[in-house]
């Protein structure tokens, strides 16, 4: 509702423009300035030539820099795909708990592996846990792990 409001009262307004005689007076300063400006880049150019050398190099060098990237843009993350194995996913063997598979070096060809777990597992050392404890969350030297 209150856009609604907003256009209605902007076009109510009356449009503020400028005097015929301020807009001649502002292009003359304008075109003065741009003369001035002409004249002082010519007078620059005069004086130090090797700057044509020096646009050349930084325009080869930009163009070579937009070139590179717009054909391998840099990415935020450095990882590589992996050729997924075929039904490899653990519910579709009707479980739940067996890890997922891949193939070896991307290679379909070669025997599916079992994946390492997704969880980090650390160790602490010096810590003394019930056997069934120990049994059941200590995976060093288990298979897969």
């Amino acid at each position: 509702m209150s856009s609604i409001i907003g256009r209605t009262a902007f076009r109510a307004t009356p449009r503020l423009r400028m005097s015929p005689t301020l807009r001649r007076f502002e292009q003359r300063a304008m075109n003065d300035e741009r003369q001035e400006g002409k004249t002082a880049l010519q007078k620059g150019a005069k004086r130090d030539p090797e700057l044509y050398v020096l646009f050349a190099i930084m325009s080869g060098v930009f163009g070579l820099a937009g070139w590179h990237f717009s054909r391998s843009p840099t990415s935020a993350s450095s990882e590589r795909t992996v050729a997924k194995a075929l039904d490899s996913e653990p519910w579709k063997d009707g479980g739940g708990d067996a890890p997922y598979q891949y193939h070896p070096g991307g290679d379909a060809n070669a025997p599916k592996k079992d994946a390492p777990s997704a969880l980090n597992v650390v160790i602490i050392p010096n810590v003394t846990l019930p056997k069934e404890l120990h049994d059941n969350y200590n995976k060093w030297g288990k298979e897969g792990f």
